[in-house]
């Protein structure tokens, strides 16, 4: 569990840094048996305001018919963590062509191997504020790398305070005053960023690291 999974932390230096040995024995897990390796699946925009309905269990139970081991899945904003051998974005097709079949749902579906969500966790440029405020941090993931131009697109429709930072191919963005009201919306996401883009608070991204370091039915000890 990263530090401070139990309150706020002591200091920044800790903030979503996860101690060397900590990290060390947290990779040795990336993968299951085999060629299965550890995936996230993130689901976009299922279960808003009665809209787009996924029951978790018939997730869970989908993931597996297709072949995925190990299948947790986390709150029901589509969060799925599995084991699976083919590379992420066969992956993203195969859930939501699954999906569409089975619910009439044309649903985004972006996968990211454990690793590399393990590292988004320990590059977080917002530590101070996730430890103050886990659900006003956003980690936004996106189907395609952003183009050149979103973080300045963002950054001009930003206010209240609001910071957006590109690290990777990933974009962090800090709501101050809360998501709900902001000019940052999905829709002006997806427009300046290029490909469909779904968001998850740290406290999201916390749990899904835990969930992806330990195998189906162990635990952090």
């Amino acid at each position: 569990m990263y530090p401070g999974s139990r309150g706020r932390w002591a200091n920044r230096a800790r903030i979503g840094r996860p101690d060397a040995a900590r990290s060390d024995r947290g990779r040795e897990t990336y993968r299951l048996t085999g060629r299965r390796h550890v995936r996230i699946a993130l689901l976009r925009g299922i279960n808003v305001g009665g809209h787009n309905r996924v029951p978790m269990a018939e997730l869970r139970t989908l993931c597996e018919e297709l072949g995925w081991t190990g299948v947790r899945t986390y709150i029901a904003s589509g969060n799925v963590v599995f084991g699976a051998a083919a590379d992420p974005p066969a992956l993203e097709s195969e859930l939501e062509s699954a999906i569409e079949d089975r619910f009439g749902l044309s649903v985004a579906v972006i996968v990211r191997d454990a690793e590399a969500w393990h590292a988004y966790a320990e590059a977080n440029p917002f530590p101070v504020a996730s430890g103050n405020e886990p659900n006003r941090v956003a980690l936004v993931l996106a189907k395609s790398p952003p183009l050149a131009g979103a973080v300045p697109g963002l950054r001009e429709r930003a206010a209240d305070g609001e910071r957006v930072e590109r690290v990777g191919d990933v974009l962090w963005v800090h709501f101050p005053q809360g998501a709900g009201r902001s000019r940052l919306s999905p829709s002006a996401m997806e427009r300046l960023v290029g490909s469909p883009v779904t968001a998850r608070n740290w406290r999201t991204v916390r749990k899904l690291a835990e969930l992806a370091r330990y195998p189906a039915g162990e635990t952090a000890s």
